[in-house]
């Protein structure tokens, strides 16, 4: 987890949604400020014209007949009012004894309203059978009607502040939302970084991340794969490589401790030992490629099998193999036995388990037999051993020499019975060609080998 960065992006969703959020109040709340402030004013004016209508018409006929009207009476405070006759005099009320220039102009038959020394004013004409008789004059103080401004605006800024809380509260709770699954893909990369390749990132309902996340499960899991497969190449190859190397061993003993050896015994012992480190080089190539061709479809197998020549090598190595000293070795193949289009070098690692195992937990004379099922070319290893105990799960279950699941060797595990990965990296390489390794037969021990037939 990387708090820093996390806490970083939180802050900045936080702030980015409390900065658009200001942005748009700002945008829809300054014009509707200033329209509150022009509506405001408009609605004073609009009060100011009321009153002095109302009260021209209460003096109209006062002043159409010449006698000074009764004073009005102003409907709310702070509202002063002035009463000018035909001549321009003011009459009574409140307001300047000479007319202005703004008063002058309602003599005229028009209402007009302006703004001087911190009042708004009204003046309206008085008419009493469509003659002009006088003007009425209103005022009141801005104060007033910036105080109401102020505190609808008062309003407004309080409605803002409760909606960027809002704002904030929600930016926050989807700030964690957007956060959390960030943070489980910068742990899980740190994982992956460390070598765990079992780590996998849940989806969250978020495309993006989901996608991220999706890419980097998939990424572990080439990962873990490959890194199975070297392990499991590496098993396999000491396993397929101990035998050859065991005979190459006790082959250079035998000349090393012979006492009376010539120079043609040494030459032969040499010429064998070359041979053996051939063999081991051909078993190392080969499982170099099956390990390649790993995952590859069935079908793409490289050279066909060489059943033939695969038949006279295991003949001819035979008295190479050790603990074989005294056992025969038959190779039986039925007339009318099909081809197969596997890869020799699978099956040579197959056959090459079968015969170890044979000889290490076997006994008497082991027999290979080719014959034809209808279905599938068939090959046979068995011995004349007591015989297999285990289940056939059991048997192929990759033991790697476990003690606690390991029977060991002896007559009670039977042919492959103490060496679990042999027979499991038999079965996968036989099941990798499109066949099969099963156990045929427990008593004698007969294993065999089912390959697609080529027709």
């Amino acid at each position: 987890m990387l708090p820093g960065r996390a806490g970083s992006l939180r802050t900045r969703i936080v702030a980015v949604s409390l900065l658009a959020a200001a942005l748009a109040i700002a945008l829809f709340g300054l014009p509707l400020a200033v329209g509150v402030a022009r509506y405001t004013l408009a609605n004073e004016q609009e009060r100011l014209v009321q009153v002095a209508t109302s009260v021209a018409s209460d003096v109209a006929g006062d002043l159409s007949e010449g006698r000074t009207p009764t004073r009005p009476r102003s409907p709310a405070r702070h509202t002063a009012i002035a009463v000018y006759d035909a001549d321009r005099d003011r009459m009574l009320g409140g307001g300047p004894d000479t007319i202005d220039q703004e008063v002058e102009a309602a003599f005229d038959g028009q209402i007009s309203s302006w703004r001087r020394d911190g009042e708004i004013m009204v003046a309206v004409p008085v008419a009493s059978d469509d003659r002009l008789v006088g003007v009425i004059r209103t005022a009141a103080p801005l104060t007033e009607v910036y105080q109401r401004i102020a505190a609808i605006w008062a309003g407004m800024l309080g409605l803002a502040a409760v909606a960027l809380g809002a704002v904030w509260l929600l930016a926050r709770r989807q700030a964690g939302r957007l956060a959390a699954p960030l943070e489980d893909l910068a742990h899980g990369a740190s994982r992956l970084g460390e070598g765990d390749f079992s780590v996998r990132i849940d989806r969250t309902a978020i495309p993006e991340i989901d996608a991220v996340g999706q890419a980097m499960n998939s990424t572990a899991g080439r990962l873990d794969d490959l890194l199975a497969r070297e392990r499991a190449f590496s098993a396999e190859a000491s396993h397929q490589l101990r035998t050859p190397l065991a005979g190459l061993r006790l082959r250079l003993e035998s000349a090393l401790h012979t006492p009376g050896a010539g120079t043609a015994d040494l030459r032969a012992a040499l010429a064998d030992g070359v041979a053996d480190a051939d063999r081991v080089e051909q078993t190392v190539e080969e499982l170099l490629v099956l390990a390649r061709r790993r995952g590859r479809e069935p079908g793409d197998r490289g050279e066909p099998l060489d059943l033939t020549t695969l038949l006279a090598e295991a003949e001819r190595e035979w008295r190479h193999r050790p603990g074989a000293d005294g056992r025969a070795l038959h190779v039986v193949r039925v007339p009318g036995a099909p081809d197969s289009p596997v890869s020799t070098a699978a099956v040579r690692q197959v056959l090459t388990v079968l015969l170890d195992n044979a000889v290490t937990h076997g006994a008497g004379a082991v027999t290979v037999t080719v014959r034809d099922t209808g279905a599938a070319l068939a090959i046979d290893v068995s011995d004349e051993g007591p015989g297999v105990v285990l289940s056939e799960a059991e048997l192929f279950a990759r033991r790697n020499g476990d003690p606690r699941t390991d029977p060991g060797p002896g007559p009670a595990a039977g042919p492959g019975g103490g060496h679990g990965i042999g027979l499991a990296l038999a079965r996968r390489l036989s099941e990798a060609e499109g066949g099969r390794l099963r156990l045929a037969c427990p008593r004698p021990p007969t294993f065999t080998i089912l390959l697609p037939a080529a027709r």
